[in-house]
Order: structure tokens, then sequence, then C-alpha cells
């Protein structure tokens, strides 16, 4: 490691020597330009160049000598012909670059077995002043070498002749064919139009098939990287946690009349209170709706005291958050709520004690404990002859759990019965979903509820990072009476002065 970190040296004196002297232009936040939100050595908030170099490197150290890996970004994606949605880059290039403009692709090369020989080429699309006019600035083919570091950068159009110039000298590629394509019928009836939607990663794969590489997948060496978190992760992960728990005690402490309502307090507390945005669609689910596990229409009335599902949390620099709550609309548990609450609540915080890494558990030994703790509890309450048989086929059928980063459901292909390791983040999210039905105590009937909470691994202990959303009913009911007494401030500039 230390000819990398001298190469990062050389190559940090380097960058700040043309940051300096160049005018910078870029399509997403630097320090130079927004320095509220990225400090200095920062490639992206909270996440410096050297270790987005060293994620490369490590890369670089599993990749077989004489062999490139290929990382394709994502498009712009569109609605309407003129209504885009909001850009959501491909993890892995976020991952390796910080990269989070469309239309792009990342590739890894190494000639020799030397992982100090990799090169780094990004492909761009170039400075355009007619779009930037109308879209905003884009960082361009000589802002991607000097402010992300790449050691070879061209625009985009030059992808199928720089990347079959590659391929002459390389048969080993690394490469995952895109999995948002699912074949539908759609694809099937409008071939021609998915290939041009898709023309980058379809350049990609045409060239591919027409060389004759050995192709390994790229997620077999990103996925367990990114499933264990570095200490900045850690700290941007808690920030998120942070920020969006304050959000939902403020939320405890209102009285709101519809679903929509609430969902669009939580999305301005999440952003206002220093998060970019959601890091998914909210569920705000009064009632029955919560009985849909992703009930996303947010659009009743609350009705008398009935228990609200929210699901719902805020995205920093990237990475995600992910929260569950359930409170009765009045603020004022009544009996059967504070029962059934509880039971499920005692689920959580035992599930909670067992991530560990020595306790040599995976993720699927901690469903089924949840699962036969769930059903114990709901026996204690009045669920009487339950067995697990009908817990998890009708009152709970969703997982307990799983990986969390830079997607909420952070790197699918990691192994669920992998045992648990320090410095991955899992959430912890028991439910119960009590359908309107004769075979169910009566009292309980129509209530759904989820808590969840993010959960750092450690050794032999764990951190909760999102503590600040009360989930102890004192403490739920406290809030609603006597308001928040947490100090914040109404739009934080600087989160990283909280």
């Amino acid at each position: 490691m230390f000819a990398c970190s001298s190469r990062i040296v050389k190559r940090s004196l380097l960058n700040e020597c043309c940051r300096r002297s160049i005018s910078l232009r870029a399509g997403q936040p630097i320090f130079e330009t927004r320095p509220n939100l990225v400090k200095k050595g920062d490639i992206t908030p909270g996440i410096s160049a050297a270790e987005y170099f060293n994620r490369r490197y490590r890369i670089a150290e599993q990749m077989e000598p004489g062999s490139i890996a290929i990382v394709a970004g994502q498009r712009t994606k569109f609605a309407t012909e003129s209504v885009f949605y909001h850009f959501q880059q491909n993890n892995d290039l976020f991952y390796l670059t910080g990269w989070d403009e469309p239309d792009s692709v990342c590739i890894l090369e190494k000639p020799k077995s030397d992982p100090t020989s990799a090169i780094f080429h990004m492909i761009v699309p170039p400075s355009n002043p007619e779009k930037e006019l109308w879209e905003g600035e884009r960082t361009g083919v000589e802002g991607v070498r000097d402010i992300f570091n790449a050691d070879v950068s061209m625009p985009i159009g030059s992808l199928p002749s720089h990347l079959s110039n590659l391929m002459s000298r390389y048969k080993t590629v690394y490469y995952d064919f895109d999995e948002t394509q699912k074949a539908d019928e759609f694809s099937k009836v409008f071939p021609l139009m998915q290939a041009k939607d898709r023309r980058y990663r379809y350049s990609i794969e045409n060239i591919l098939r027409e060389n004759n590489v050995v192709l390994h997948s790229l997620k077999s060496i990103t996925a367990p990287m990114r499933a264990i978190k570095s200490d900045a992760e850690l700290r941007m992960m808690r920030l998120a946690g942070k920020i969006s728990g304050r959000a939902y005690n403020q939320a405890y402490a209102r009285r709101f009349k519809s679903e929509k309502g609430l969902q669009a307090f939580l999305e301005y507390r999440f952003v206002s209170g220093g998060c970019n945005r959601n890091s998914y669609i909210p569920v705000v689910a009064g009632g029955e709706n919560a009985l849909c596990i992703h009930y996303t229409r947010n659009d009743n009335l609350f009705k008398g005291n009935e228990f609200v599902l929210v699901d719902a949390a805020g995205q920093l620099g990237g990475y995600c958050a992910d929260i569950s709550r359930t409170w009765p609309v009045s603020g004022k548990f009544t009996p059967a709520q504070r029962d059934i609450y509880e039971a499920l609540l005692n689920v959580q915080r035992k599930c909670i004690n067992l991530c560990t890494e020595d306790a040599n558990v995976s993720i699927n030994d901690l469903h089924y404990k949840s699962v036969a703790m769930l059903t114990s509890e709901l026996r204690n309450i009045g669920f009487q002859g339950l067995t697990q048989w009908d817990v998890m086929q009708k009152l709970y059928p969703h997982y307990l759990g799983h990986n969390l980063g830079l997607d909420v459901h952070d790197v699918p292909s990691y192994s669920k019965t992998a045992k648990l390791k320090k410095g991955q983040v899992i959430t912890m999210e028991p439910g119960v979903y009590v359908s309107d039905d004769p075979m169910w105590p009566a009292a309980y009937r129509g209530m759904g509820l989820r808590i969840e909470d993010d959960i750092a691994v450690g050794k032999n202990t764990n951190v909760n990072l999102t503590i600040e959303a009360a989930k102890e009913i004192d403490d739920i009911e406290s809030i609603a009476v006597d308001g928040v007494t947490t100090k914040m401030e109404e739009e934080v500039t600087d989160v990283f002065s909280l």
C-alpha cells in the first residue's frame, strides 16, 4: 500500500496545481463551487479523493493481469418527451469515481500484475455551451481529469473506437449486463426504441459480443467491498440517519389531517435539515392502508385514533437512510395499540442486540429468529394457537432486513446467508400486518405496524445510525404533548456542523 499512497500524494499535488490554474466548471458540487457541501480534498460530500483512489486500487488488486473493467453509467430517463426524472447514477460507477453526471462510462485498465499500473479511464459528455444554457454546467473531458483524477479522459462519442482498441489488446473483461432492463412485452414490441435509449451500453454489449473475450462479473468484486463500509461512509450514513430521525420527532409533535400532509412535512424536514433528497418514495399509510407493505399512494385522510405507518428517510452524499415508525395520529396509544406495538418493539430490540460480528449470525438467521420471537410475543397478547407458519405467511410476510448504503436495498448480490461483519450496515425492520379476518383478535384487526432502524455492525457491539427517531411509547407520547426539546435550525446549510 505504500506505493499506492505515494501515487495518491503525487496525484493530489498535481491535482491541486491543475485546480488552481483552470477556471473550474462542474456539473455537480465540488469544493470550489459548493464549499458548504464538499470539503477540501473530498470528491463528494464526506468522501475524499484518496478514498476513491483506494477503491479503484482494491478493484485492480483483484483483477487479472491484462484485463479491463467496464462500468456504464446511467442515462437521464424521461417520463414524457420533455419531463425528466431525477437522475440516479449507477451505484458501482459512483462508488468507484464519485461521478454523478449521466451518459458516462468508467474503464479500469490493468496492463500488468502490479495494481499500481492500473489506468483510470473516464468517457464523458464533452462541454456543450448550447446544452449547458438549458441544462446547467457539465464537468466535461478536461474537468473529469483535473477534478476527478482520471488518467485518460475522452468524449463519450469516442467510446466505440476506444473500447474496440482496448479489446484488441485485452481479452479478459469485467462487466455486468444492465439489470434494470427487464425483459418485458414492451421491449419485445419496440426493440429498436429500447436499443436507442440504451445506446452507450448497447455499444458496449455489441462490442463484447463481437470480440472473443472472457467475461467476468464486476459485481463479484464490488459487492463485498460495498457491503463493508469505511469510517467515512459510516459518518455520512450517521448524518443521514440523524437528520431523518429528527424529522420524525418533529412530525410526532404535530397533528396531521392527511397522509400527503405528513409526507410533505417529512420531505421538507429531510431536505431543510441537510439531506439532498428522499432515499426512496415514502410510505405514509393511515389505518388499514398499512396492510399494503409498499403503499405509496399517500392520498387518504386520517381517521380517529388510527395508527399511521411511515417508511421514509433522506439521502445524503449518495448514502441512504431507511426508517420506519408507527404511531397513533392522535399522539396517544390505546391499550390495544400499546400491546401490539410493544410486542413488535421487543422483537426489534432483541434482533438489534444480535447485530454483531461475534454473534456469528447472518441476516437470514436473524430473520428466522424474528419470526419465532414475534410468534411468541403475539401469543402473549391473545393470538391463540398462532404458528410460525401463520406469522410468515399472513402476519409478517417480508424479510427482516437488508444491506444499506448507496442504495436502499444495497448490493443485492451479497448473500443474506453470509455472517455479519464489522462495518456492514443493515436494516432491522420487523413488521406485523393484521387483516380484518375473524381468525385474529378483534382488537388488532386493521392494524399495520413496522419499526425500522439502520444498524452499523461492530465486532461485539453495534451502532444505531437512526437512534434520533424516537420509538419508545413514552417518548412518542411525550413529544406529542410537549414538542421537541432539541433545538434545530429551520434550514441547515452545513451538515458537517451537526
